[in-house]
């Protein structure tokens, strides 16, 4: 028996960090510097964190290689690395990573790896950047969605509030409902803490999970409505400098308050018609 099983992982953390480190040098440069992207190092330190935890499942399980199926997926995660780096293609380089990593853990261990770190894969789509046209459609659409609700709740709140687009105007401001109001920051930061918090809690009810999931977006789009509205009525009430100053960002706290509120909650009321086995089987033995 080895005694120390973890020095054939020394190359492979070597060759990680060789060719990731300068991209991850690079997105802390670039795009995580944007608001868009702002929940990256985070993500990142998730990712790390949930490696740590699972660590045991890189040493102590049986080896059985899958070294044919590992070898196509880690090919595919190397061409898409090269084509990423050499064509400044980030999509590709950041995505690049899950296939290469669930690739060397198919070569050096098997599926039994995988079964353990499939949420540490799984968070690693959310470093990839969305591409442009992606991410400029989706956000066209949610600004557009945001401006018309938000104008209907305040007007039939008795608010002097006119739209044009997403030129929100209420008394003598005019608001434009920019790309960080559009909620897809939100949407996307939810999505992984709320996969986080599935997994932390691990629910044995599979329909409590799968509403879980599917309401995250509706959760945060509905959050980023009252983040919206809260702003329009500081604006209105206070001024367009107390609408951009400190409420501007505390706002976004406020609207990721909301949404982790509102998602715990959704949660508590599916507990009471979706039990988790263990609470079934102690009401049974009370």
């Amino acid at each position: 028996m080895d005694r120390n099983p973890w020095l054939k992982w020394l190359p492979v953390m070597f060759g990680v960090v060789v060719m990731y480190g300068p991209m991850y040098v690079r997105l802390s440069n670039s795009v995580w510097q944007s608001e868009e992207y702002a929940h990256g190092p985070i993500v990142l330190a998730v990712c790390l964190w949930l490696l740590w935890k699972n660590r045991n499942a890189l040493v102590d399980v049986p080896a059985l290689p899958r070294i044919v199926s590992g070898s196509v997926v880690f090919a595919f995660g190397l061409f898409a690395f090269i084509v990423g780096r050499s064509l400044g293609i980030t999509l590709l380089e950041v995505g690049s990573q899950i296939p290469v990593f669930a690739g060397l853990l198919l070569i050096l261990i098997g599926w039994s790896a995988i079964r353990k770190l499939w949420v540490m894969l799984l968070f690693l789509l959310f470093l990839v950047p969305l591409p442009g046209f992606l991410l400029d459609t989706l956000t066209g659409s949610l600004k557009q969605q945001v401006s018309i609700i938000v104008e209907w709740i305040l007007y039939h709140s008795g608010y002097p509030v006119a739209r044009n687009g997403v030129i929100l105007s209420i008394g003598q401001y005019q608001m434009e409902v920019a790309n960080a109001c559009s909620g897809l920051n939100s949407m996307y930061s939810l999505s992984a803490i709320g996969i986080l918090y599935l997994y932390l809690m691990r629910h044995s009810s599979v329909t409590r999970n799968v509403v879980l999931v599917l309401s995250l977006w509706p959760i945060a789009f509905v959050a980023n409505i009252f983040r919206v509205i809260a702003l329009v009525l500081i604006t209105y009430y206070f001024g367009d400098a107390a609408g951009q100053g400190f409420f501007h960002g505390f706002a976004g706290i406020a609207l990721f308050s909301i949404a982790i509120a509102m998602l715990f909650g959704l949660d508590y009321v599916l507990g009471r018609a979706y039990p988790d086995r263990e609470n079934i089987d102690a009401r049974k033995v009370v």
